[in-house]
């Protein structure tokens, strides 16, 4: 196949939605149309030994919530399907952040009882600002769910963007007997107990058919009726606004009954784009170029506890990234070459020879990257937009076993390169403090730690605002800064100063006394 049907036939995109929308399931679900597993995982019952591909690590399975970013990849009706099932708890909103900036287009999951909730706002801030292609999955029809024109009306103002219905339900909750897929005129009947099957669709091309009565009965009136006001309502679909990011199209179905999920899938390959472009500090690059780049986005420790193995996913932005080749690594300035890089299905890895733009690679890092770091075939190119957030809340973190200090301190290194906390080690006391942007974060860090690492931790609190990154070009000032505040100063995981602000009065008086430093919120300058 030819590098340009290589690139046409990707389609990278992450699934976001609020916490218990079914954003997961609804990723189990896509990955059984691929035929990438035989039997989808129950997540909503923690009691069921069966648990989502795509929530890996322990903590998720007791859980049943996701805290880490899955790729998971597979092969669709002659495409190559790339999936980053990112976090739904707010506590992880970074990471997911910071995966919206590896993919191409978003699915975003609404519950059709709650309809738009508050993380599903935030995420689509993050769409909009980026204008990245979106639609809309509005999901569990088959229970009680709001009036689909108020749902519509409702997403349209709360995420501020248009909306494009391509399949209308019929009726909802014990009474919902299907779609009508307006993209390709196909009614879908909905049988909960249904396996994968295309048995349930029927085409459909004028819905005044008599015909439609024997399939959906008195329910056949409300569904023409409905039509007729859709046809009022939106225009005919047209792909470009949806590339521009200025409408969305919706779909409405059950991921966990696999319901309405196809019909997303098949017009999804059909309109969602293939690689985009990618802006850098330097330029824009575009998928078709010949040479190799691509950035770190993520960075997970221990997909393999027995390995202590740390991957760096990499988004292949353009060229074509080949195993055992030299590519400069941009911030090192040094040629690196990798022997095993991986593609995912979630925590299962296979060695790859060759990856395309839009395919996320995974390789082994023995602490060579950072999030944002950029890999080339010798050009220093330094991509943009990888949020870095200041900590909100923070703890002391302390061993609680003395005998296994060194396995605390890696397991302590390695958790925080993920970029989901951050590490400050006070000057005066040598304390370790921890930053994180959400509280359920310290008791993801603390579990991992023991489980992966076999380090036990405390917390202990400490009464902090904020932690302030200072630097300064006179150096005396900055000297005499640090001799004034020793005691609320502190080095981050790079050695760089930080003002630990226990008041938003403190750092406002040391801003006014101190206006030759440069004070900074968060850690990229």
């Amino acid at each position: 196949m030819s590098f340009l049907t290589e690139i046409q036939r990707r389609r990278t995109f992450g699934i976001v939605s609020h916490p218990d929308a079914g954003k997961t399931t609804l990723t189990e679900k896509l990955l059984l149309f691929g035929g990438a597993i035989q039997e989808a995982g129950a997540v909503k019952s923690n009691k069921i030994k069966k648990t989502a591909t795509s929530d890996w690590m322990e903590i998720e399975r007791q859980r049943g919530i996701s805290v880490a970013t899955s790729v998971m990849a597979f092969e669709y009706n002659s495409h190559k399907i790339n999936i980053l099932d990112t976090p739904g708890h707010q506590d992880f909103a970074e990471d997911t952040f910071r995966t919206l900036t590896a993919v191409d287009s978003v699915i975003i999951v609404i519950d059709a009882a709650k309809g738009v909730e508050p993380q599903t706002k935030k995420l689509m801030q993050v769409c909009r600002m980026r204008k990245t292609p979106v639609i809309v999955f509005i999901n569990k029809m088959d229970r009680p769910a709001q009036d689909p024109f108020d749902l519509l009306d409702e997403i349209e103002k709360q995420l501020e963007i248009r909306v494009m219905p391509l399949s209308w339900p019929i009726n909802n909750g014990a009474y919902f007997k299907g779609v009508y897929n307006i993209y390709s005129e196909k009614l879908v009947l909905f049988n909960a107990n249904e396996k994968l099957s295309d048995n349930n669709s029927i085409e459909f091309t004028d819905i005044n058919d008599p015909e439609l009565e024997e399939y959906i009965g008195a329910d056949a009136k409300q569904l023409r009726e409905d039509m007729d006001l859709l046809r009022g309502v939106y225009s005919k679909f047209d792909r470009q606004p949806y590339l521009d990011a200025k409408i969305a199209p919706a779909f409405f179905g059950s991921a966990l009954n696999n319901f309405g999920v196809k019909e997303l899938l098949d017009c999804f390959v059909d309109i969602a784009p293939s690689p985009l472009p990618v802006e850098t500090q330097e330029r824009q690059v575009v998928a078709t170029e010949d040479k190799f780049t691509g950035f770190v986005f993520k960075i997970h420790a221990n997909m393999d506890p027995n390995h202590r193995d740390r991957i760096a996913f990499v988004k292949v932005c353009s060229g074509i990234f080949q195993r055992n080749t030299n590519y400069l690594h941009v911030r090192h300035g040094k040629m690196m070459k990798f022997s095993s890089p991986t593609a995912f299905m979630a925590s299962k890895k296979s060695i790859i020879d060759e990856a395309y733009p839009g395919d996320i690679v995974g390789l082994h890092d023995t602490g060579n990257f950072k999030i944002g770091d950029s890999l080339s075939e010798g050009e220093l190119l330094h991509f943009k937009g990888l949020p870095s957030f200041s900590p909100e809340l923070f703890q002391y973190i302390e061993n609680a076993d003395p005998m296994k200090s060194k396995q605390l301190a890696k397991g302590i290194e390695q958790l925080m390169d993920e970029g989901v906390a951050q590490l400050f080690t006070g000057m005066a006391s040598n304390r370790k403090i921890i930053g994180t942007v959400g509280a359920l974060q310290f008791e993801v860090i603390q579990y991992r730690l023991l489980h992966e690492y076999g380090a036990s931790c405390r917390y202990e609190g400490i009464k902090l605002y904020k932690t302030v990154w200072i630097t300064s070009n006179n150096k005396a000032k900055l000297k005499e800064f640090i001799e004034r505040k020793y005691q609320q100063m502190a080095f981050d995981k790079e050695g760089r100063n930080v003002f630990l602000a226990d008041t938003p009065y403190s750092l406002q008086i040391a801003q006014e006394k101190f206006p030759e430093l440069n004070f900074y919120f968060t850690s990229e300058f």
